[in-house]
């Protein structure tokens, strides 16, 4: 059986002052995966007293211990968010992409690389996975410096990272920091055939086959943001798959983060 296949570290993110809770990829992306309904394997890596928690996920995980577990302090002020890394995660080696990960993701024909830091997924490790499958990437292994502190952006990524990337997913910060506008000409620059861009409240856009294509969906008001973008993306792989075009899917992905964010209160 054939499944959607997601890798990246779990974090601990302490949002608004609360007390630290999981994040990362694999946390959202099995949520997600829990309301679709779709056959999917994730895997993870944290340290050995975080990895009891990720029991609960819901769908099948494959769990690696690791020295640390990347954490975040994260503060939301209406669309703004401040971010700063308190602890610095372990990246994917070639070695783990060669080994464990191998096994794991055996089953995945489609695999998201839920990036959190530019650190996270040397290209090594991406040319790795991509074999064999349709390999997505999260823009945050672009433009995500690996420094403990407040968070920056910056374009100084290794251009082959994108080279076995299929699917490029960014947020609109990251647009900004890459120097890039939501235009056909400046988002086909990046040589990656499928870009979709987030855009919060106002929806996303979609690049594929050379045209780019704004998808709104509805606001929604005093919901807890973190991990809407991850959310978004798993469902945007989803539906993908399930051989959905660009912008049907990223419709239907805004239906299932609306489903999602209604469900999760304000913390």
């Amino acid at each position: 059986m054939r499944r959607l296949g997601v890798v990246g570290l779990v974090s601990l993110d302490r949002v608004d002052g609360g007390i630290p809770r999981l994040g990362g990829a694999p946390v959202y992306a099995a949520r997600t995966l829990r309301l679709l309904g779709h056959e999917a394997v994730v895997a993870t890596k944290l340290a050995d007293e975080d990895r009891p928690r990720v029991a609960a996920l819901g769908v099948p995980v494959a769990v690696h211990a690791a020295a640390r577990t990347i954490g975040f302090r994260i503060e939301n002020d209406g669309e703004r968010r401040r971010m700063e890394i308190d602890e610095l995660g372990e990246p994917w080696s070639e070695e783990e992409a060669r080994g464990w990960l191998t096994r794991a993701l055996a089953d995945a024909d489609w695999l998201h690389a839920g990036a959190l830091t530019q650190a996270d997924f040397p290209a090594e490790t991406l040319a790795l996975l991509s074999r064999g499958r349709v390999l997505s990437l999260d823009g945050q292994g672009l433009v995500r410096r690996a420094a403990v502190g407040k968070l920056v952006l910056a374009a100084d990524y290794d251009p082959a990272v994108l080279r076995h990337v299929d699917v490029l997913k960014l947020a609109r910060e990251e647009l900004e920091a890459l120097g890039l506008e939501l235009v056909e000409s400046s988002l086909g620059s990046l040589g990656v055939r499928e870009v979709v861009v987030t855009l919060g409240r106002a929806g996303a856009v979609v690049y594929a086959d050379g045209l780019a294509e704004h998808v709104p969906t509805i606001p929604l008001d005093g919901v807890d943001p973190t991990g809407a973008g991850d959310s978004w993306t798993t469902a945007y792989l989803a539906y993908r798959r399930r051989r959905h075009s660009p912008v049907s899917a990223a419709r239907l992905a805004n239906g299932a983060v609306s489903a999602l964010l209604g469900r999760w209160p304000v913390r």
